[in-house]
């Protein structure tokens, strides 16, 4: 899911945000925060950047073919339509 680097970048740099006495126990939080937003971040329903894009690209090139169809059906319905003697 998310690169293991910026998961390390993240926890430390809240744990220097934590008040001088409490940096001494830094290793120990930076760990903890780690775990913990890896935790949150495996509940949160995520995908790789590769994956949206693929996904996009999928999605785009469908629009298109809908696009096409949706213009073939229209010209097939202006040419299937009755004429005023066949309405009768």
């Amino acid at each position: 899911m998310l690169d293991p680097k910026q998961l390390d970048d993240l926890a430390q740099r809240l744990a220097s945000a934590m008040p001088k006495g409490i940096q001494m126990l830094q290793e120990d939080i930076g760990r903890n925060l780690r775990a913990s937003l890896e935790s949150g971040l495996d509940k949160l329903d995520l995908v790789t950047r590769e994956e949206f894009d693929v996904q996009s690209a999928v999605l785009a090139r469908t629009r298109e073919k809908l696009a096409l169809l949706e213009a073939r059906i229209a010209d097939l319905e202006r040419v299937r339509a009755p004429t005023p003697t066949e309405a009768d």
